[in-house]
């Protein structure tokens, strides 16, 4: 393969350089572009052809279903690894050892409390506000009670800054959802790791004792694996981006939550139960829905089946899938909801349009799932993706800027009125 691509326009010749990367990926560097042709862009809407940056931290093959932190398999993470090791991995670049990993965890419990009047924020929103929203407003409110910026080029300074924002933010998610639930706000316990303590954080009662179901503690703990990254996705996209203009890194965080929020997005899991809520209300017939899904004239979607980058499976799936099982067999859930979930799961996976196509269950269907039997509320599912994508976040903006990358700024092709006289408004 040659190290250049030739571009002809109006009869001219251009060529630009070749980047390869280290998994054999190709790009051609159009960075001199509109120089050399004194004007002419390229338009890619949704960046669907465009890479935004190099990045050292996910790799993603979705037509092999291969996905990697930091060259580290996502099945192997799943299986070995508890989350804080793989977000130490994704931001510092390699699993720690046991003295790194000692440290990371006391120091992430030693940063974990949140000034109190940071309540008083939370107290000004209603019950019925999304709690996206709420997370949204109350990461960003944490720059208020941490001015000072992160001197990227400092590791002490960048370790502190990754230690507080995983320690406070567990915070920052059970008062949201305690908030909602109308429940006292509480603080966690350093008695306790960090999956057990966002549990204790989301669902102490007041009168009774805390007990941490192990199985639910698997469960969660690969749930926020399998979300910590995904390359670059549109929440993510949005860190780099806002934090391209220097943003500070709570400001950055609240910019991607938000870009999380959207149905297409973070909020797809929300959105597979509230079709399951449907099929429900309809009387929970699965093959009348198996063949609505079929009708390329039926307006209805199947959510959580398929995917828009693997082509052939979701690898997080097959390992969510498993855990899944596990959680419903052991909480011995009897909700109509969660076996309609199930008819769909085994219709999807017999059904020959479904297999052909490749639209299998995908991580949001079986988180969903997972969420539901934990008694999470529907509302504070795409919060629960947040927790998770947390370390991926941190460690893009990390990379974004020690890369010094420049601000971002996309161009466009413009389709509006050519130069027009202005008229007086009395002759309009």
């Amino acid at each position: 393969m040659s190290d250049t691509a030739k571009l002809e326009i109006g009869g001219n010749s251009y060529e630009f350089p070749l980047v390869k990367g280290t998994e054999n990926e190709v790009a051609i560097n159009v960075k001199t572009l509109r120089a050399a042709t004194k004007g002419v862009i390229t338009i890619d809407p949704g960046y669907k052809n465009t890479g935004s940056c190099e990045s050292a931290i996910t790799f993603l093959d979705g037509e092999k279903g291969i996905l990697r932190y930091r060259g580290y398999s996502i099945e192997e993470l799943a299986a070995k690894a508890d989350f804080l090791e793989v977000a130490y991995a994704l931001i510092f670049g390699d699993l720690p050892n046991k003295e790194q990993l000692d440290k990371f965890k006391n120091d992430i419990k030693e940063h974990s409390l949140v000034d109190d009047d940071v309540r008083k924020i939370l107290e000004a929103f209603p019950k019925t506000a999304h709690p996206m929203g709420v997370l949204s407003s109350l990461t960003s409110a944490l720059t208020a009670f941490n001015p000072a910026f992160v001197d990227i080029n400092s590791e002490e300074d960048m370790y502190h800054a990754v230690v507080r924002i995983l320690g406070k933010f567990p915070v920052l998610v059970g008062w949201t959802m305690r908030k909602q639930k109308g429940l006292h706000l509480n603080y966690g316990k350093k008695s306790l790791c960090y999956i057990e303590n966002i549990m204790y954080l989301m669902f102490k009662q007041p009168n009774e004792e805390f007990q941490m179901n192990p199985i639910i503690k698997n469960a969660l703990d690969k749930l926020l694996i399998l979300h910590a990254d995904h390359e670059q996705n549109c929440s993510t996209s949005t860190v780099r981006i806002v934090g391209s203009s220097h943003a500070g890194l709570y400001a950055s965080l609240s910019a991607g939550i938000s870009a999380l929020w959207g149905p297409l997005h973070g909020g797809a899991n929300q959105a597979v139960l509230e079709m399951l809520e449907a099929i429900k209300a309809d009387g929970g017939d699965t093959k009348k829905y198996m063949a609505k899904a079929k009708d390329k004239n039926d307006p209805f979607r199947l959510m959580g089946f398929g995917h828009r980058v693997y082509k052939n499976f979701d690898p997080r799936a097959r390992i969510i899938k498993a855990a899944a099982d596990e959680v419903l067999n052991d909480l011995g859930v009897n909700d109509p909801i969660l076996e309609i979930a199930r008819g769909l799961e085994k219709e999807a996976l017999i059904d020959p349009y479904f297999v052909d196509r490749k639209l299998y269950p995908n991580v949001d269907f079986y988180s969903g799932i997972i969420y539901r039997a934990m008694g999470i509320p529907v509302e504070m599912f795409t919060v629960m993706f947040a927790l998770g994508r947390l370390p991926g976040w941190i460690a893009q903006w990390k990379e974004m800027r020690l890369n010094q990358e420049p601000i971002g700024r996309p161009r466009q092709i413009y389709t509006g009125e050519n130069l027009r006289p202005f008229v007086e408004l009395d002759k309009r």
